[in-house]
């Protein structure tokens, strides 16, 4: 996987921040307070997101199967044509107005809009149409970004005969955050971050990840988003976070704690 990578020097100060499917219909007066603090602050924000729930009930409306693996949408031609119209249809536009009903300028984007998210299957025979980034158009981002307004990216990436390709929205936000040298990644969740056991998590390391995931106290879902986080981490993005829709949660920090539950 490649990425071209944003030169300009105000790069270290953007943020991606990806909201999850479950979350994007609870948004409240919080979020986009917190989210205008950001931008007061002098942070360029960029917005990934899924749309898990309303795929899964657009499938169950049309009789579509679809099943995850490894924490991954297996997703069939048809399966993918309702990922494609459920995100860039419906889920996109409606959280793109949502936003600038709150007074952020935003517009919606997803992998075809100028090759924004070139991608190529991840392994077609075992999870169908469903792709890996292999670069991500940041020019186009800059160009937003300049002029103040928000990129929000729905988590479609296009190859180069114009596939649509349905990706992982952790994914998305991982590499999106490394083409643009990101200072920090958001992973918006409907849960207050790592949760072991009973015990959300206010800090964790890698190495105490890996060993949750070993043990099956982090699975699904969660696992892909982790990954996400870890790998973003190791190519040198400073701060990467799990957090409630009030951006609380757990920081994933690279080194070892001097305690680990």
């Amino acid at each position: 996987m490649t990425t071209s990578k944003l030169t300009h020097p105000t790069a270290r100060k953007t943020i991606v921040i990806k909201l999850g499917g479950s979350t994007l219909e609870g948004l409240n007066e919080a979020f986009f307070s917190n989210f205008k603090l950001l931008q007061e602050q002098g942070y360029n924000i960029i917005i990934t997101h899924g749309g898990g729930p309303a795929i899964n009930q657009e499938l169950a409306n049309q009789n579509v199967e679809s099943h995850s693996l490894n924490g991954i949408r297996v997703t069939s031609e048809k399966a993918l044509g309702i990922v494609q119209s459920t995100l860039i249809g419906k889920v996109n536009p409606k959280l793109v107005f949502e936003l600038n009903k709150a007074g952020i300028s935003a517009i919606g984007l997803s992998g075809y809009d100028q090759f924004l998210i070139h991608a190529d299957y991840l392994d077609q025979e075992t999870y169908g149409y469903v792709g890996e980034v292999i670069e991500v158009n940041t020019a186009l981002l800059q160009t937003l970004l300049s002029q103040g307004i928000v990129p929000v990216i729905a988590c479609i990436g296009v190859t180069m005969d114009g596939q649509g390709l349905n990706i992982n929205g952790d994914t998305v936000a991982s590499e999106v955050a490394l083409a643009v040298n990101a200072e920090s990644l958001l992973l918006v969740t409907d849960v207050s971050g790592i949760r072991i056991g009973e015990e959300y998590q206010q800090q964790a390391t890698i190495a105490a990840i890996d060993k949750w995931i070993e043990e099956g106290h982090i699975y699904g879902g969660m696992i892909p988003k982790v990954q996400g986080a870890i790998q973003v981490l190791n190519a040198g993005i400073p701060s990467v976070q799990i957090v409630n829709d009030r951006l609380i949660g757990t920081k994933i920090l690279r080194q070892e704690l001097s305690r680990v539950k």
